[in-house]
């Protein structure tokens, strides 16, 4: 905030990420964090102490693993599923998953479409689990 000017977005490029991964903070938008900043031999210091029982559930902390997914459709519809028909239906819910390296060999290998009755117990755990 040098010269009175205010900062409006910032712009990451990172190696893991395919994308530039860019955040707007004049747009409504916002995203929290927690940063530990910290001198060494410093006169003057600020302890801030944060209850880890007063924070917000996370997103990554609300979300179901694929087991515990199996897990709940197979305990109340007694129907297997296999994690592509999970993946399947999280993105069709618009879930958006990380990079799936596992990729076919060929550009034209068919994958099994997961039926609509194990689409449908999907999405009732998906809801279970407020991931939808």
């Amino acid at each position: 905030m040098m010269s009175g000017q205010r900062l409006k977005s910032i712009r990451f490029k990172l190696p893991i990420i395919e994308n530039d991964l860019s955040i707007g903070l004049d747009n409504g938008e916002h995203v929290e964090s927690i940063v530990l900043l910290s001198k060494l031999h410093t006169k003057q210091n600020i302890e801030v102490e944060l209850e880890m029982s007063e924070m917000d559930l996370t997103a990554a902390e609300s979300k179901a693993t694929y087991e515990e997914i199996k897990d709940y459709v197979l305990g109340h519809t007694r129907l297997k599923v296999s994690s592509l028909y999970i993946a399947q239906v999280k993105e069709k819910c618009g879930i958006i998953e990380r990079v799936n390296y596992n990729l076919p060999k060929s550009e034209n290998s068919r994958q099994s479409k997961c039926p609509p009755e194990k689409e449908k117990a999907i999405r009732d755990a998906l809801e279970y689990f407020r991931m939808i």
